[in-house]
């Protein structure tokens, strides 16, 4: 069902720059193990990495917050700290359990209207990075945020094996799109949906990804303009894009029936290429493809 205003702009500011999409559960960049190595000094200005520095884990606060030994206040970045009491509880134990222990730290873009910084962290004494340790236990949900882009998309990759095994966050599953009262349950909070898209619609200002038939209640992604070239320009096309099995996250608002407005194409993920399922989509629980410790090491690499 299409939102009621066409008119209603992004929240989010447009910014210059893309990192490479693709069909497929995730875009291609490696995830490193020291982000020291890994952090690019060019590209989106919430994604530019100041240089590598030698910090420590010092308090873990509210949800995720970290303060580290130099009294830098931090959060990780490219993740969503968990809305579950339970799941918070749980990832905070896994920050904790490092405290004390010498990171190495890149800072990513500007301090947030707080103050903090987001950062990549791993254990400087055996390359463990914590971001990435969160997400493939299921401690935390991949997320760009109020950005553009995904700074560290390889993430989604790490997600793979706890979706499967219903860790953490997954223990409730992935949201059906066409389940209009369930998204609509979930008004202001971020899921994690997916569904095959039953109509595009370009407009001048936005494109609408349809995951219903018209008059039908159930989930419609915004997209704004720039980031709809951003997916264009990678083979994300209004054509022959109907049908196809997608996964979308952000956080729910209520027009006509539940909206994802997407800022960041990296929140797009294509589960399905010429009628196969390459995302990881298991309805029996198992292990993806792929998925796995053999598979997590060789992304840390």
């Amino acid at each position: 069902m299409r939102p009621m205003s066409a008119s209603v702009t992004s929240r989010r500011g447009d910014r210059a720059g893309s990192r490479r999409w693709g069909a497929g559960a995730c875009l291609g960049a490696a995830l490193s193990g020291l982000p020291a190595l890994a952090a690019p000094r060019l590209g989106p200005t919430e994604c530019r990495a100041a240089p590598a520095r030698r910090d420590a884990l010092q308090a873990i606060g509210a949800r995720g917050e970290i303060v580290l030994a130099s009294g830098t206040r931090a959060v990780l970045g490219s993740l969503r700290w968990p809305e579950e009491a339970s799941v918070a509880a749980g990832a905070e134990s896994w920050l904790a359990a490092r405290l004390g222990r010498p990171l190495e730290v890149v800072v990513r873009g500007e301090a947030d209207r707080w103050g903090r910084v987001r950062i990549d962290a791993a254990l400087a004494d055996e390359a463990a990075d914590l971001a990435g340790g969160l997400v493939a236990a299921g401690l935390a949900h991949v997320d760009a945020g109020e950005g553009d882009v995904l700074c560290r998309p390889a993430l989604l990759r790490l997600e793979e094996a706890a979706r499967g095994r219903g860790l953490g966050v997954w223990r409730r599953p992935v949201r059906e799109a066409k389940d209009g009262p369930g998204l609509r349950a979930e008004a202001g909070r971020f899921v994690v949906a997916q569904g095959r898209i039953r109509n595009v619609g370009e407009r001048a200002s936005r494109t609408y990804l349809d995951f219903v038939r018209r008059g039908e209640d159930g989930l419609t992604v915004t997209v704004s303009k720039r980031t709809w070239r951003r997916l264009q320009e990678h083979g994300f096309h209004a054509s022959g894009r109907t049908g196809r099995l997608v996964r979308v996250r952000g956080i729910v608002e209520i027009w006509r029936g539940p909206v994802l407005d997407i800022a960041s194409a990296e929140m797009i993920e294509v589960l399905e290429i010429g009628g196969l399922e390459i995302g990881g989509l298991k309805t029996d629980g198992a292990e993806p493809p792929g998925a796995g410790p053999e598979r997590e090491r060789a992304l840390r690499r």
